[in-house]
């Protein structure tokens, strides 16, 4: 079976911003819809939830998004802007053992402790039990994992650059010792779409943008990068890294980067510089179709 998707739909459900004059509301969060289409069978995979289930529904119902249309929901990674209302969007699709696809570390704590202790992560409401108690059922790997032909996670991202890091100083616990928490959860959806080449979906690429698009291209060896949707999480980041950053993609070419919430407007000001009309900056009710 080849593995291509014949098309490819992205819809921004949830973003930091909005058009003008949109009746959609924006979160700090990040929801996109995917529906992949291969031989005539389309599925809609949700990548992320945002952090406010009554805007994300609010959107979603404008848009005439039906959560009981929605096959598999994958969250990026463990933040609370990503991940809050997972169990709420599992149960508003009224579908048993509904996969919920993810790093098995998700559900670890995670937290910033300045300007003071804060936990971060998987909230309350939505820990493992409460996802399954809904509905959904948790395929939990570290891997690459097939969703259909053609669509894939990227399962752990290799941290090869030396200019890439987290973004933010995390935290964790293993066992009783607290240590940094490099986010190692980080993973993105990747489609190949027959006659394009790659698509990367990320949530905030704590994983770095660039390790995650080589990787994207070490799993699809004989394909070049169509475009990049998603967070790159360089709002706080040095000049010296989001000009590295920028420069990287450029080598790698992407037909089309369309980049917003984490990641800065200094960083989206360099992007449109650098690949002029190929960039623009992301926003709710936004639709790609490959």
């Amino acid at each position: 079976m080849e593995l291509t998707l014949d098309s490819l739909k992205v819809t921004v459900i949830a973003e930091d911003s909005v058009p003008y004059e949109s009746p959609l509301w924006g979160q700090h969060g990040i929801s996109l819809l995917v529906e992949a289409e291969k031989d005539g069978l389309t599925k809609r995979i949700m990548v992320d939830v945002g952090q406010n289930f009554e805007a994300l529904s609010h959107n979603m119902q404008i848009l005439g998004i039906d959560p009981a249309s929605i096959d598999a929901l994958v969250l990026t990674h463990c933040h609370y802007d990503h991940t809050l209302g997972a169990a709420k969007l599992v149960e508003a699709t009224g579908k048993k053992n509904f996969p919920v696809i993810a790093h098995p570390e998700i559900f670890r704590p995670h937290f910033i402790n300045a300007p003071f202790l804060q936990h971060v992560g998987i909230m309350a409401g939505d820990e493992r039990e409460e996802i399954e108690a809904k509905g959904g059922m948790l395929f939990l790997t570290s891997e690459p994992f097939q969703i259909m032909p053609g669509l894939i996670t990227s399962g752990e991202i290799p941290r090869n650059t030396d200019f890439e890091d987290a973004g933010i100083n995390l935290f964790t616990i293993y066992g009783d010792t607290v240590m940094p928490d490099p986010v190692l959860d980080d993973i993105s959806l990747l489609a190949n779409v027959k006659d394009k080449g790659i698509v990367i979906i990320t949530g905030c690429s704590h994983a770095g943008i660039v390790n995650i698009t080589e990787y994207a291209l070490s799993l699809f060896p004989d394909e070049a990068v169509e475009g990049i949707i998603g967070g790159f999480h360089l709002v706080e980041a040095s000049e010296e890294k989001i000009s590295k950053t920028v420069d990287a993609l450029g080598e790698i070419d992407p037909g089309w980067i369309s980049s917003g919430h984490c990641t800065g407007f200094k960083a989206q000001v360099k992007l449109f510089e650098a690949f002029g009309e190929r960039f623009e900056p992301l926003s709710s009710g936004k639709v790609f179709e490959i």
